[in-house]
């Protein structure tokens, strides 16, 4: 069965992950992680990796490896309007979030202030804590794989590595 393992900080997740990656126990192993900043191609993770954090691809590992899960959580929660609409009722200004095309491009802080914008008006504004992970909790899956490519190519992925044939 597969299984997810927390690791704490990126750099820890890094360190977990060559651990692992070395380890004769596993068939497949994966790095899950915000890309943090956009990725010019979703293909070329550890090209984004070496770029973004100096980080040197293990030997024998592939770009497979490495599962974006998008630029930041707030790429996720900007995705799916229903569950904006959901969580801040009437009061979020829709047309203040971002377009859904491309989302993946924007940086994470000019998404997490377009979600504070959005929400303004809102009893409480979108912050990071609690309020984001009870919206993390409403995303759903089909909406997020149609507009953000990390996701979908996730998906693909673990479909091809975890899938009982």
């Amino acid at each position: 069965m597969p299984r997810l393992v927390a690791c704490g900080s990126r750099n820890s997740v890094f360190s977990d992950f060559k651990a692992a990656h070395q380890s004769k126990n596993y068939t497949y192993v994966a790095l899950w992680i915000d890309s943090e900043d956009p990725v010019a191609d979703i293909e070329k993770t550890w090209e984004h990796l070496k770029q973004r954090d100096g980080w040197e691809k293990p030997e024998k590992s592939s770009d497979e490896q490495v599962l974006f899960m998008t630029t930041c959580m707030e790429t996720l929660i900007a995705t799916d309007r229903d569950a904006l609409k959901a969580c801040f009722k009437k009061n979020l200004q829709e047309s203040a979030l971002p377009p859904l095309n491309n989302l993946e491009s924007k940086n994470r802080k000019e998404l997490f202030d377009l979600l504070k914008h959005a929400t303004r008006n809102c009893s409480a504004r979108y912050e990071k804590g609690k309020k984001s992970f009870e919206l993390l909790g409403l995303l759903d899956v089909k909406i997020l794989r149609q507009h953000l490519p990390s996701v979908e190519r996730t998906w693909r992925i673990l479909d091809k590595y975890l899938s009982v044939k």
